[in-house]
């Protein structure tokens, strides 16, 4: 599951590091679906970062990975 986590935020990556962000995967926990990222740079601060870590990042891996139900900003 890490794997498949890490391809997609490796699609993702080009959209964020265009508006100066990034996203880091800092662990995946297989048995709950739980992923924690960590955002970078620009997405850190930025007030739309809740939505770009719900709707961007995790409708992306819930609709490519299989097992994921959540994520989480660390």
């Amino acid at each position: 599951m890490r794997e498949e986590v890490q391809k997609v935020l490796d699609q993702i990556r080009p959209s964020l590091q265009a508006d100066g962000g990034d996203v880091e995967l800092v662990d995946v926990d297989e048995k709950t679906g739980i992923v924690k990222v960590k955002l970078q740079g620009a997405c850190q601060g930025c007030p739309m970062s809740q939505m770009t870590l719900q709707d961007g990042i995790g409708r992306a891996l819930k609709s490519k990975v299989e097992g994921f139900k959540e994520i989480e900003s660390v």
